[in-house]
């Protein structure tokens, strides 16, 4: 396992430090203020959310792993910062009875097996108008399979390995001594991947037009995580389809239901 992952603390601050100086920038090209109710789906610990909450935004997190949203009140409450965070299935949910002008997505697409289920059932929480902001990696780039999670330093720092055909992909897990819940993980998302035109297709089948999107060949994050210069994915190769896929580190998407 990449050391950022067991350091949950450190994660929290890199994912803090790229929001406030990408996602953010990004979602201001469309609202130039920014709104003040924001959700984000899938909060992990929170650190997208804590620019927001600095921003003056009452932030909202929601997340189905309990110990999460705990460590999120927690790096919260030590930064002075406000949030309001919910261990639950997001669609399980009565008490969110606002609605959000702007929704954050970010690496959760890719996780998520019914993907038209989940866009749909997310327009009951967004406000007239409102935009929902979706990062992903693409599928096959070279850790889109999120292998780098496994405690195995040979799996999490081999790329493409998730592209390897199931059986063969489990019996390299379970080689390299990742336990069954890691594997369990891993082989989840290796079914629930998330190409881009998967992607495209379940979103324009929901009823979302897109905005702006921005594919990346170095991931914004990754200047935090390794000194690397965030670099846009040329125009060419951006528009062709499956290709791209292998070159993309980062997706970002800016959408709107049709009638929003």
């Amino acid at each position: 396992m990449q050391e950022r992952h067991s350091d949950r603390e450190r994660y929290f601050d890199e994912q803090a430090r790229t929001t406030e100086k990408y996602y953010i920038p990004y979602i201001r090209q469309y609202l130039k203020r920014l709104p003040h109710e924001v959700l984000e789906v899938g909060c992990g610990e929170g650190g997208n959310l804590l620019p927001f909450a600095k921003a003056g935004c009452a932030v909202t997190g929601v997340d189905i792993t309990a110990g999460r949203i705990d460590e999120a009140r927690r790096f919260f409450s030590e930064r002075g910062a406000e949030g309001a965070f919910i261990a639950s299935d997001i669609f399980k949910l009565k008490e969110l009875e606002c609605k959000f002008s702007l929704i954050l997505v970010h690496d959760v697409i890719e996780h998520i097996g019914d993907k038209a289920g989940f866009l749909e059932g997310l327009k009951r929480f967004l406000a007239p108008g409102g935009v929902v902001f979706i990062a992903f990696p693409a599928w096959q780039m070279p850790f889109g399979g999120h292998q780098q999670i496994a405690r195995s330093k040979v799996v999490s720092h081999f790329p493409f390995l998730h592209l390897l055909p199931a059986p063969l992909y489990k019996g390299v897990l379970e080689a390299c001594g990742e336990n069954e819940v890691t594997v369990r993980e891993l082989l989840n998302i290796k079914q629930t991947r998330c190409p881009i035109e998967t992607f495209q297709r379940v979103l324009y089948a929901t009823g979302y037009r897109v905005l702006d999107r921005r594919l990346y060949f170095i991931n914004p994050h990754y200047e935090t995580k390794f000194g690397l210069t965030p670099r846009r994915l040329s125009g060419a190769l951006s528009s062709v389809p499956y290709v791209r896929n292998f070159f993309s580190t980062s997706c970002f998407y800016l959408v709107q239901p049709e009638r929003g």
